[in-house]
């Protein structure tokens, strides 16, 4: 009787056990087989083995091509196993690959259990196959257990996220797994948070930078690749937060034991950035112009594009041009870029403030400073009441769940509400404790670029001007081919902005109109 052979591992440690590519497992599986088959007098046609693979699904390469063989060549009588779990761990994969044997008239062997066609050995065939998929099911959940309480301990039970490698150290007496940071791509990894954080790149400039700086993907196998990491893969991990020493398991965070690449501060940074350019729709396009993702229009609210035509003209245009959901788009009309860059340059000349304005102003602050401080004092107490309560809260709640007096539903409720109570009062006291004395600073600073912005903002380049607009303008709404309105930043928004009473009370009346939001 014509027959082949199926084998398999389910870890690429089995396969690997050995100096022979496949480990002692396949071959005394393969050994055992191969005694049955000369037992029986029976001529082995063909083996297949799946090294490495699990047994959940029917989802191995190797099985998938002896199943085809069998479906279309008819060719052989038998498929050797060494055990019926060798073929599947999973009942309803078990039932369908067996009825597919069936119907070509190819039966089943197993080396170690007596299988055949009557009713009795059918039974016990269907008994191997539930104890199969027990016995997986029930590995998983303890695989799963164990991984929860190594997350709970600290450890990092996933596969090290890129600038960290998994590594095996002996540590009291046996083998303890856990991350370490990679010495080659951490430095990148902490390079791509501290330059998002500045604000000056968008995800997509970044991915370009990181991979010129040669940060790369790792495969499946956990070894790196030649490619370099797309964007999603980087703005996944911008926001992963295993990178500023937490781990997370089954929906609760816990303080994870290994080193964190990147300091809190500056991972909180990352995460406003991506927040708040993911609620704008920002993302930067394939033209770039320092006026991008500035200009809205002024008649139907949309951000203005732009367009380059022949090469040599440059023009912005509302996206509301190209909305033809309601039958009708936006009809602004296409601008010139050099004209707004005219206007806003412009724009620049006709905010500065007069010097004197300027020092009133300074005076102005410096009292407000003095009693900010003299009303937020017993608020600062109060918030500072809440934190202490709040962290001993936590830490009772942690207790209650190594102690098994709650379970972990009740400990991700709870974590979740006394997480949002302490970032409340983080909010709150940064607002408060924000050193007022660099406030000031970073003020006085405001008012001593306001006096003299138009010069170097006209003689800067590209970029300089992007800082610029990005510091100072929050948009410039543009309507029939000119700047209409101007709405700034919330600091210069103080400056700029003032209203003409204000503005008397801080420098007396000299007859000067003071600029405002209109242009």
């Amino acid at each position: 009787m014509r027959c082949l052979i199926y084998l398999r591992v389910s870890t690429k440690e089995q396969a690997e056990k050995d100096l022979t590519e496949e480990g002692f497992s396949i071959a005394a599986q393969r050994e055992a087989c191969v005694r049955r088959i000369r037992d029986e007098g029976w001529e082995l046609v063909d083996e297949y083995v799946d090294r490495g693979e699990s047994a959940r699904t029917a989802d191995r390469p190797q099985l998938r091509a002896m199943l085809a063989r069998i479906g279309e060549e008819s060719d052989v009588k038998a498929v050797v196993v060494h055990k019926v779990d060798r073929l599947a761990r999973n009942m309803e994969d078990h039932i369908a690959i067996r009825a597919l044997l069936r119907r070509r008239g190819v039966t089943l062997v197993s080396v170690t259990e007596n299988l055949d066609e009557t009713a009795s050995g059918r039974l016990v065939e269907g008994i191997h196959a539930l104890m199969a998929e027990f016995y997986s099911a029930n590995l998983a959940s303890e695989v799963r257990k164990g991984m929860g309480q190594k997350a709970k301990l600290g450890g990092y039970p996933h596969k090290a996220p890129l600038g960290y490698l998994n590594i095996r150290e002996p540590i009291g007496g046996r083998q303890v797994a856990h991350i370490v940071p990679d010495p080659e791509r951490a430095p990148l990894v902490r390079a791509a948070f501290e330059l998002y954080a500045t604000g000056e790149w968008t995800v997509e400039r970044l991915a370009h930078e990181m991979a010129d700086r040669g940060l790369r993907n790792r495969g499946r196998d956990g070894h790196y690749t030649s490619k370099p990491v797309t964007v999603s893969g980087l703005a996944h991990l911008l926001a992963h937060r295993a990178y500023v020493g937490v781990v997370g398991w089954d929906g609760v965070e816990y303080p994870a034991s290994h080193e964190p690449l990147v300091d809190r501060s500056t991972f909180d940074k990352v995460q406003e950035l991506l927040a708040a350019r993911a609620m704008r729709g920002t993302r930067e396009r394939r033209h770039h112009h320092y006026l991008k993702s500035l200009l809205v229009c002024g008649v139907c609210g949309r951000r203005m594009s732009i367009q380059y035509s022949k090469g040599t003209y440059t023009y912005f245009y509302c996206l509301g041009q190209k909305d033809r959901r309601n039958g009708t788009g936006c009809q602004e009309r296409y601008v010139v870029a050099e004209q707004l860059e005219a206007e806003v340059e412009d724009l620049y000349s006709r905010i500065e403030v007069p010097n004197d304005w300027a020092d009133g102003l300074r005076q102005a602050i410096a009292a407000e400073v003095a009693t900010h401080h003299e009303d937020t004092t017993a608020e600062r107490d109060l918030l500072a009441r809440r934190r202490e309560h709040a962290e001993a809260e936590r830490y009772k709640l942690m207790e209650a769940y190594y102690a098994n007096a709650i379970d972990v539903t009740m400990l991700r409720r709870e974590q979740e509400r006394i997480g949002a109570e302490l970032r409340a009062v983080e909010s709150r006291q940064g607002t408060l404790d924000a050193n007022l004395d660099d406030w000031q600073e970073v003020m006085d600073l405001a008012i001593r670029f306001s006096t003299r912005c138009a010069t170097p903002y006209r003689r800067g380049s590209d970029r300089t001007r992007r800082l610029f607009n990005t510091a100072v303008l929050e948009h410039v709404h543009v309507r029939d081919g000119h700047v209409a309105e101007v709405a700034y930043n919330e600091l210069f928004d103080l400056l700029f902005a003032v209203p003409k009473f204000e503005y008397d009370d801080v420098v007396g009346a000299r007859g000067l109109e003071p600029p405002t939001s209109a242009v």
